[in-house]
């Protein structure tokens, strides 16, 4: 662990701009049509529970990072097994990520630049910031939060201001029953993007003030996770569920259809910046996760000689995953969820919260 240390503050922060992340570039739970917004809602309090469970191990083991304590959960063989399987997790998360971020900016706005190109540009700047430590992250996320926020509010005001939203797109609420609604929860939405902020296991004992990391956690997923609800709302009830079906990036061709008094419009270069920022901490988070919990599990002292390393995976990683952004998405929402974030996000650790509860109770019996 690099000697450094954030308050509930940055923490509640961090989560978020992670959260938010590519969570409002991609659509989210459309398998459950028109109430797509009540699947993330749902989601939300999935993921609320799950985060409950990551902090239950984080008051068990407060001043080590997961890569050591599953190897006291576990023994050492298991442990450090898993600790790998996660760093490879992390860094396939990130790769994913960048991926979606780079179809983006190529997609809208450098549709003649190649997809490399913009994927190195973009891990570029954030291995730099990654270089400088949590802290540095933490600080340009509090900077950043004020920006996102305001663009925001005035997106939403802009699109009621335009008459753009058409409530009827939502009815009915419940057309096919909750059955489509419960599916597409425990399939897609429990996990993305609620479930992902398993990650912050690896910043946890960063925190200066522990006993908050609840408060912190909690606010932080709620309040990305009502902004979530909202947008998506927003989304289906100004293209229609079937427009948003069909669009890659529905909530940039939501803000391009905002027109106010003939005059102001095409806006989406300012909410491009908005989605940036929440990519760029997304892929951060978990390229530090991957990065400090490399050097924690082979023991390598300084972290600056494995970060290029590790970048240089991603980068490649989001250019290999998929042959198309069509087959991305594909894998993205069938293979996943869950077979990658089921076991990771929800099995492993309410099984190593089971056995550090049993072990705990053994050693204050004795």
């Amino acid at each position: 662990m690099e000697k450094a240390k954030i308050t509930p503050g940055q923490l509640f922060i961090l989560i978020f701009l992670f959260e938010l992340g590519s969570a409002l570039l991609i659509p989210l739970g459309l398998s459950a049509k028109k109430d797509a917004w009540l699947a993330i809602l749902l989601g939300m309090g999935g993921g609320l529970c799950l985060f409950l469970i990551y902090q239950a191990l984080y008051n068990y083991y407060p001043d080590i990072l997961p890569t050591t304590y599953m190897q006291e959960i576990t023994g050492k063989v298991l442990g450090k097994l898993l600790a790998f399987l996660y760093l490879i997790y992390f860094l396939y998360i990130a790769a994913r990520v960048l991926r979606d971020f780079g179809e983006m900016l190529v997609t809208f706005a450098y549709d003649e630049t190649p997809l490399f190109i913009i994927n190195a540009l973009l891990l570029f700047c954030i291995v730099y910031t990654v270089h400088k430590g949590i802290e540095v992250l933490a600080r340009t996320g509090e900077l950043l939060f004020v920006l996102l926020y305001f663009l925001a509010v005035i997106g939403f005001v802009l699109v009621v201001v335009s008459g753009l939203i058409e409530l009827n797109n939502l009815q009915p609420v419940l057309e096919e029953g909750i059955g489509p609604v419960i599916k597409t929860v425990v399939t897609e939405t429990w996990y993305i993007p609620f479930g992902e902020v398993v990650v912050f296991t690896m910043i946890f004992p960063y925190l200066n003030r522990p006993k908050h990391v609840k408060a912190a956690g909690l606010t932080g997923i709620a309040l990305s996770g009502l902004n979530i609800v909202i947008t998506m709302a927003v989304n289906i009830s100004v293209l229609s569920y079937e427009l948003v079906s069909r669009s890659q990036f529905p909530l940039l061709n939501t803000i391009q259809a905002i027109e106010v008094a003939e005059f102001l419009e095409r806006l989406d270069v300012f909410f491009m910046i908005a989605l940036i920022t929440g990519g760029f901490f997304k892929i951060g988070l978990y390229f530090y996760a991957a990065l400090i919990g490399t050097a924690d599990l082979f023991k390598v002292n300084g972290l600056s000689r494995l970060i290029y390393p590790l970048g240089l995976v991603v980068l490649f990683s989001s250019m290999t995953i998929a042959s198309s952004y069509s087959e991305h998405i594909q894998e993205g929402t069938q293979f996943v969820p869950l077979y990658m974030h089921l076991p990771f996000q929800v099995i492993i650790p309410a099984l190593l919260l089971l056995i550090a509860v049993i072990k705990n109770r053994k050693k204050q019996r004795l």
